[in-house]
């Protein structure tokens, strides 16, 4: 994962819930109001629900293990895949958000060459709980500039 693409994720992943003691508290999808709990920079999981505090110290550590994981992931998918830097970047973001690679036409698209087909199939996964969430769109348009800028 290149630093563009960490910046990305850092930027609407956001730190959030930050407590003036300098801890960060769970909050519920934004999407559904509930579940999943995240923490820090999108963590979700088990043991991450109400009442769920963790240190900054913390927060980055997972996020580093998380992005570290969602890479493999997207590498193993793209197998020998021609991909620049800057595609892998835009589907490791799209993924961590999404958990979605393996099963997106994005994917499929980007696997047959068909890069323009790829960079639209951002802008469909803007929903969550049912809804469009306006910051979804923002940040598959930002997946899909980052994607294109290759």
């Amino acid at each position: 994962m290149g630093p563009q693409g960490l910046a990305l994720i850092r930027q609407f992943e956001g730190c959030a819930r930050l407590r003036p003691d300098g801890m960060v508290e769970a909050y519920p999808d934004p999407g559904t109001g509930g579940e999943p709990w995240t923490i820090g920079w999108g963590a979700t999981g088990p043991g991450i629900g109400p009442g769920s505090v963790w240190t900054q110290q913390q927060c980055d550590a997972r996020l580093e293990s998380d992005v570290a994981r969602h890479a493999r992931d997207v590498a193993f998918v793209l197998g020998d895949a021609p991909t620049t830097q800057a595609q892998f970047d835009a589907m490791v973001s799209f993924h961590y958000n999404t958990g979605a690679i393996a099963r997106s036409t994005l994917l499929r698209c980007h696997l047959a060459g068909d890069y323009r087909a790829a960079e639209e199939e951002f802008a469909r996964w803007n929903r969550a709980g049912g809804r469009v969430l306006k910051g979804l769109v923002r940040r598959r348009a930002a997946e899909a500039r980052l994607y294109r800028s290759r």
